[in-house]
């Protein structure tokens, strides 16, 4: 493999396109270190920061490969991006093992792959490690921010064989504080954070039960406070504001609405008695929903649209028409649109009903090609002006900026995917004030899930140094943890926060 790389022929380190200042200052920071966390907010461009960062290394005999990891639905963008901002193409390692062999023995500079074929390629790659010096760049590092999942053990055990590390996510803090450990682990095997994520999960945890407990909240706020500093000699973090970029503005608008009679009468059910007698493929069943987590994922349903659960219903659901009067205002002012829910059948409900306007949707059970192509309809075509989504297919790694509205018919409890998502429209090439509308289902589940995303996102902040202490002290809420007895009827008990 070593003389492959002696006898490649020569190849051209600059770049096609000049960079910010900011991620110019980005590279400079980092690229002499062992390993490093890039943190700038989604749409700061950190693709371009990354690629630089990798041309450095070659260009200075630092490594002889990088191995960009990113997403399996973010592949072809990277190849895209790649193109766009070098004279280098990947070599790109998938799920193919008997392709994969000539790949690692190509002599590549660049390899590109994603986290599904980093698992099925572990035994390969360790022996791959061993052989070069090999730099890695994890995009979208919060994939492994559970350290108990298989992906996050594996690249743990990879971590000492890339002799450059570097993880790069706009949101590491992506729903609770603690989800910052398992990244840096990668890098530093627990220096900064300590090697016990138990240990640092108990004094980071945003839990439901620290609205009545002030000394509580106290020692959490000082930890969240402090968990930057431990990180900042190898962290680069800015936010749009920081940056110097002036991108358009955007407005959020919380619309509150009413739900319909029958939407109403369900949640009810669900409320007060914790299950509902409901229709499912044709046969009335009692639908219990006794776990705490069903509990609030039925609510969430109800409160969006009640045919995810119940067959028979036929009414109109409270936010449809407001969604309609949304997408009508945007296609007046030229403007493209998305819509974000979490449910696939959703998706293919409100194709149906918005039919007249053509939309196009992405979501997780479309393959990759069916999914690329939803996206360069609406990208491209004057004539696609809706997209219909499921944060978890289209919230990360794309650009969307030919849309300037988004619209949440429902929101998870993840704070990573409202962020992700949301930022799709506010990013670099954004020309056009964008326009973000909530539609919260008025006396529902919805009222709890603002309050604590709005808690998750004040802590995850604090904790990336995006906000003063004292800042946080003066905005934070811990409502939502008193809030989620009244939607559960759970008053006089305590649970852990989700």
């Amino acid at each position: 493999m070593s003389s492959m790389l002696k006898d490649a022929k020569p190849l051209r380190f600059d770049t096609r396109l000049a960079g910010y200042a900011y991620q110019l200052e980005a590279v400079e920071a980092v690229k002499n270190l062992p390993y490093a966390a890039l943190f700038h907010e989604q749409g700061l461009g950190k693709t371009k920061i990354a690629l630089d960062l990798a041309l450095e290394w070659i260009q200075d005999s630092a490594v002889d490969s990088v191995l960009i990891v990113t997403k399996h639905g973010l592949v072809a963008n990277w190849v895209d991006e790649i193109r766009r901002h070098t004279y280098l193409s990947a070599h790109v390692l998938n799920q193919n093992r008997s392709s994969n062999f000539f790949v690692l023995n190509s002599g590549a500079r660049l390899y590109l792959t994603h986290y599904e074929a980093v698992k099925s390629e572990e035994r390969r790659l360790k022996l791959f490690l061993k052989t070069r010096r090999v730099a890695t760049i994890l995009d979208e590092s919060h994939k492994i921010k559970n350290p108990d999942s298989a992906i996050a053990k594996i690249f743990h055990r990879l971590s000492s064989g890339f002799v450059r590390r570097v993880i790069m996510t706009g949101t590491p803090v992506a729903n609770r504080p603690f989800d910052l450990w398992s990244q840096i682990y990668f890098l530093d095997g627990g220096r900064a954070l300590g090697s016990d994520f138990e240990d640092f999960r108990g004094h980071l945890d945003l839990r439901n039960d620290l609205w009545s407990d002030k000394s509580k909240r106290e020692r959490f706020e000082a930890e969240l406070a402090a968990a930057f500093d431990k990180i900042r000699p190898f962290t680069v973090r800015k936010t749009k504001d920081q940056a110097g970029i002036e991108l358009p503005d955007k407005e959020i608008v919380n619309l509150l609405v009413e739900p319909e009679p029958t939407q109403r009468t369900l949640y009810e059910q669900y409320r007060n008695t914790l299950s509902a007698t409901v229709m499912q493929n044709g046969q009335l069943i009692v639908d219990d929903a006794e776990a705490i987590l069903k509990r609030l994922v039925r609510l969430v349903q109800i409160a969006s649209n009640p045919l995810l659960i119940d067959d028979g219903y036929s009414a109109v659901p409270g936010k449809f028409p407001h969604l309609v009067r949304i997408i009508e205002r945007a296609l007046s002012e030229k403007s493209k649109i998305i819509v974000w829910t979490n449910f696939i059948e959703n998706l293919r409900w409100l194709r149906k009903r918005l039919a007249q306007f053509g939309p196009v949707m992405v979501h997780g059970s479309m393959s990759i090609d069916e999914r690329n192509q939803a996206i360069a309809d609406f990208k491209n075509d004057p004539a696609v002006n809706v997209l219909l989504a499921t944060p978890g297919a289209a919230k990360e790694g794309l650009t969307l900026t030919v849309a300037n509205y988004a619209v949440f018919y429902d929101r998870s409890f993840s704070l990573d995917d409202y962020l992700q998502a949301q930022d799709r429209i506010h990013r670099i090439s954004q020309t056009q004030n964008c326009y973000v509308w909530n539609l919260i289902c008025a006396g529902t589940v919805d009222e709890w899930l603002d309050s604590l995303l709005t808690a998750k996102r004040l802590a995850a902040q604090l904790t990336q140094a995006d906000i003063t202490a004292d800042e946080y002290a003066r905005l934070a809420n811990y409502d939502f943890g008193m809030i989620v007895h009244d939607i559960l009827g759970l008053k006089g008990r305590t649970h852990g926060g989700n």
